[in-house]
């Protein structure tokens, strides 16, 4: 399998420290996030494909020096426009019939990947309590196992399975038409929609995951324990 790794965003919530390293280099316990993403990743993946923007040439340094896997380039979002946009840039480098797209700034449980690996088409789930931060998944009545439809930032609340950004797609995602979204920009979310409509689309919850969102959380991660991050 290919796998893509978003990696172009600004990381404007951890500035400073992003002005002058991108977000999925900053070190994590003595490794860059893009290291511990992709040591989690399962060995059906043999080929890299990472979405760069903001300090491109840093990720394109880390790549040529990284050994885990030797297959890889980068691709250009020459103007950011979504992670829909991300992901179609990246068609014509794509080879798999099947394909992993991850966030570039989260770390993600090995042996959660590792079941993705195993589903034609699927996203990892993390049970939540506060749903109006989260894109939120609405599994079917009849097989709680597959997914529904996607909702951004619901008016609900209580416990809910919120999507992480770790899916495994079919290569057909790629003629998906996708609609500009309010905020101007391609979702990849609504390509998860599509998906879920048209066949079996797999939830797999999570046993690790761990955000990178704010300097908060990246001073906490020094401390976690990363043990299901590695495979």
């Amino acid at each position: 399998m290919d796998a893509i790794i978003l990696a172009a965003g600004l990381g404007t919530r951890l500035r400073p420290h992003t002005l002058t390293t991108p977000k999925p280099l900053l070190k994590v316990q003595g490794r860059p996030i893009l290291d511990w993403i992709i040591g989690a990743l399962p060995p059906q993946v043999t080929r890299l494909v990472v979405v760069t923007h903001y300090l491109a040439e840093q990720v394109d340094a880390y790549l040529a020096g990284q050994t885990r896997i030797r297959d890889w380039k980068t691709v250009r979002q020459e103007v950011p426009r979504g992670t829909g946009d991300a992901l179609k840039v990246c068609k014509p480098h794509i080879s798999s019939d099947r394909l992993f797209v991850l966030n570039g700034d989260d770390l993600y449980g090995a042996a959660d990947l590792a079941n993705l690996a195993e589903k034609p088409a699927g996203i990892i789930a993390q049970p939540v309590n506060a749903p109006r931060k989260f894109g939120i998944l609405f599994p079917k009545q009849e097989d709680k196992s597959l997914l529904d439809h996607l909702v951004e930032k619901p008016d609900m609340d209580g416990p809910a399975l919120a999507n992480i950004g770790a899916y495994v797609f079919p290569r057909s995602v790629f003629d998906i038409d996708l609609p500009l979204s309010k905020r101007n920009e391609y979702e990849i979310t609504d390509a998860v929609d599509t998906l879920a409509k048209a066949g079996p689309f797999h939830i797999v919850e999570s046993t690790f995951w761990l955000p990178i969102g704010t300097e908060e959380a990246w001073n906490a991660a020094q401390q976690a324990d990363l043990s299901k991050a590695k495979r």
